[in-house]
């Protein structure tokens, strides 16, 4: 089954998705005339669960207000 889906596909058959969302674990997307509007995704009791997969990718800058790249600009050669 694709993660995203039309409103008009989802409509009659919601129940079906939403046994989807809750076996699989997957979050569903739904689209009105082809942009995204909804997200379903499975409950967790836990909010700090789906923080877990951030754990560790925090990128630390030394000096955040130092220009970034002045070595890509060819006219500062």
């Amino acid at each position: 089954m694709d993660n995203v889906i039309s409103k008009s596909k989802f409509k009659p058959h919601a129940l079906k998705y939403f046994r989807y969302v809750e076996e699989t674990g997957k979050e569903l997307i739904i689209t009105d005339h082809g942009k995204p509007t909804l997200k379903i995704v499975p409950f967790s009791e836990d909010p700090l669960e789906s923080l877990k997969a951030l754990r560790n990718s925090v990128i630390k800058y030394e000096d955040p207000t130092a220009p970034v790249g002045l070595e890509d600009w060819e006219s500062l050669k």
